[in-house]
């Protein structure tokens, strides 16, 4: 067998063929969906992506012979390194063939970059970061992942373990069918009347006329909250622009709803249809017609993902994320939704888990982080 030979990504052509590998290694699982090729070449630092305006990353292929065999791409994430004073980088966008020796050569690889940038520990998959895609596929292989969520096949988990890395926190992926979110027990509808008698929250949907300040309010609703999770790092104010263009064609204004206090929006709920059964019909190219394919007719698409429920700090013990989540679901009738996926929830966040859990809510899916430092250290 032909030695496996590891080089870093510089080339046009070299681009390519990493962005391509993934059509090979998932070409007989169902499952898998491929990315959009645009999107995916940002992230990657192959296009401009405003996440790169002060972090780097180093792309690797993996070759063996004349096939490419893997990929790794790491990644030195500045505003992670501001914000936990810690020398700690990443790896993402991982893909292998069951090849231990190929992904070994990655790993050590991208070891040896981080390590020369300064790097002194190393956690992902993160592709580029919290913010975007993250976590490996650990259960839940058997079902092709809701929009903007990962998949890879079960064989990575010992491939990354066994190059000394550890789990750090998983996430989860929630599940039901709209019927059992209709059940939801009288308790909690006691609850939402009390939290919106007793502090004046009103809910309404996202403002069509103005429609990019709306999107940017929600994104910087989704920062402020956030600020005490773990292993978060805000949007820079870059990411939020690019991120609102790059969503303004996927919103559905119905599905994305806002609270307020006196006028002042304090809270979020934002969830965004399962785009992925057309993106694999495009095969992730949006041109020159799959774009047009992908936003035709969304009434037709019967399941969502909610990507996130956010309220700001100060109001964060009122129960406005009950409040939020009672206002979406007549609307998700009216839509005529079917399925509903919440993801990603830490397993670290106890709160949201027992709210879905107690709506009937079943954990579909399980992602890990990892990390190659002793738990000891995983506390960032």
């Amino acid at each position: 067998m032909a030695d496996v030979v590891v080089r870093p990504v510089e080339t046009r052509s070299q681009q390519k063929r990493f962005v391509n590998l993934p059509w090979r290694i998932y070409r007989d699982d169902p499952c898998w969906i491929p990315p959009l090729v645009m999107s995916q070449e940002e992230l990657l630092g192959f296009r401009p992506c405003p996440f790169y305006e002060k972090s780097r990353s180093r792309s690797f292929l993996a070759t063996r012979g004349a096939q490419d065999v893997g990929r790794i791409t790491a990644i030195v994430n500045a505003g992670h390194i501001e914000r936990y004073n810690e020398q700690r980088g990443f790896f993402g966008f991982f893909e292998c063939d069951d090849d231990p020796v190929a992904a070994k050569a990655l790993f050590d690889a991208a070891k040896d970059w981080l390590h020369a940038q300064g790097m002194t520990s190393i956690r992902g998959p993160a592709n580029p970061s919290l913010n975007y895609e993250c976590g490996l596929l650990i259960e839940g292989f058997d079902t092709a992942p809701f929009f903007m969520m990962t998949h890879n096949k079960p064989y990575y988990a010992g491939l990354v373990e066994a190059q000394g890395f550890g789990k750090v926190e998983d996430l989860y992926a929630f599940w039901g069918q709209l019927s059992m979110l209709s059940s939801l027990d009288a308790k909690l509808g006691v609850m939402v009347e009390g939290v919106k008698e007793r502090f004046g929250v009103t809910v309404r949907p996202l403002d069509r006329s103005r429609f990019d300040e709306e999107v940017r309010m929600f994104l910087e609703i989704y920062n402020s909250s956030l600020s005490g999770t773990w292993g978060f790092v805000p949007l820079t104010p870059a990411e939020i622009n690019h991120m609102a263009a790059s969503l303004k064609h996927l919103i559905v204004p119905e599905l994305a709803l806002v609270a307020e206090v006196e006028g002042r929006p304090i809270g979020t709920v934002f969830c965004l249809l399962d785009y992925n059964p057309r993106i694999k019909a495009i095969n992730g190219r949006l041109f020159p017609f799959g774009f047009l394919k992908l936003l035709w007719n969304k009434k037709a698409i019967k399941r969502m993902r909610a990507i996130s429920t956010n309220v700001i700090p100060e109001y964060q013990a009122w129960g406005v994320g009950l409040v939020l989540h009672a206002a979406l679901v007549p609307r998700l009738f009216d839509w005529g939704m079917q399925e509903v996926e919440f993801s990603w929830v830490l397993e670290s966040n106890h709160l949201s888990k027992r709210t879905l859990e107690r709506g009937g809510a079943l954990v579909t899916k399980k992602y890990r982080i990892y990390q190659d430092d002793p738990p000891a250290a995983a506390g960032s």
